[in-house]
């Protein structure tokens, strides 16, 4: 007889989902094989999404409510089970990122969260030797939700020019990185500026930091060191931050200068030279 794992549905999202996979799939008479098959992966995939062994994706998840019919069951779930993939520490913020109204960011050595392509994020999640990659890159990926909404947040992106040049996860990489910048050259809800290295000494030489603003809230500072973030309402550090972020944007280049550069530096380092004509100035 199979040694059939016991899943307490109430121990995490992640928990439940995979209690519910079993549970519907057994209702529907299918084993883990013959469902595989119905949405083209294997039994073995289900049987580790069946027993937290793989986090389920977005993909997984709508192919199984139409396998199954579960009218969106799953596709609700498996934000709740993403997010809970994140480091305790940043579900705070990934909490309140998607409730903002207007999002503003400075960084200086990587792209931006929200605007990173899988390849590029896989590449830098990497580097903290995560237990679960997969289970991480998948969240954030599901962050990223957020700007496909029919209303998004206003994102506005200043980026140091060192996070161009910084060759994350290799040329192949970089290229679809860069591009993927360009793309929001055009966006109506998100806009990227370069700060120069021509610029010098600068408004925020400590380094990285977020504005939220909220429609009914007080607007939020958030900020990280090597091994958390830190969040703040303080009426003294948002002010002090806001004033900082505005001379951040007024020594940056212009939305459309920002995309010849980005476009510039795609040939120069990593071999492709797209068209960044005609760009919309915000």
């Amino acid at each position: 007889m199979a040694n059939i794992q016991t899943l307490d549905p109430t121990a995490s999202p992640l928990d439940y989902y995979g209690s519910e996979l079993r549970r519907l799939r057994e209702a529907a008479r299918l084993s883990q094989v013959q469902l595989g098959d119905c949405i083209y992966c294997t039994g073995s995939l289900i049987g580790q999404i069946e027993t937290t062994k793989k986090i389920p994706t977005r993909d997984f998840s709508e192919r199984i409510d139409a396998a199954l019919r579960t009218d969106g069951h799953f596709s609700r779930l498996v934000g709740l089970v993403l997010r809970s993939q994140l480091p305790s520490w940043f579900q705070e913020y990934a909490d309140m990122e998607a409730r903002a109204e207007y999002i503003s960011t400075f960084q200086t050595q990587l792209i931006y969260g929200l605007l990173q392509t899988e390849a590029y994020a896989r590449a830098v999640l990497a580097t903290g030797m995560p237990d679960d990659l997969d289970g991480l890159l998948a969240a954030r990926m599901e962050r990223q939700r957020i700007l496909e909404r029919k209303r998004p947040p206003v994102t506005w992106v200043v980026l140091d020019e060192a996070a161009l040049y910084r060759p994350i996860g290799g040329p192949e990489v970089m290229r679809a990185q860069l591009n993927r910048l360009l793309d929001f050259a055009t966006n109506r809800w998100t806009r990227v500026q370069v700060l120069p290295f021509a610029a010098g000494a600068h408004a925020s030489l400590d380094g990285s930091f977020t504005t939220l603003r909220f429609d009914d809230d007080p607007d939020l500072i958030y900020t990280e060191d090597l091994i958390s973030g830190h969040m703040t309402a303080d009426s003294d550090t948002v002010r002090a931050a806001s004033l900082r972020y505005a001379h951040l944007q007024a020594a940056a280049l212009s939305v459309e200068e920002s995309a010849v550069l980005i476009a510039r530096v795609m040939e120069e380092r990593y071999g492709d030279r797209p068209r960044a004509e005609g760009f919309a100035v915000a």
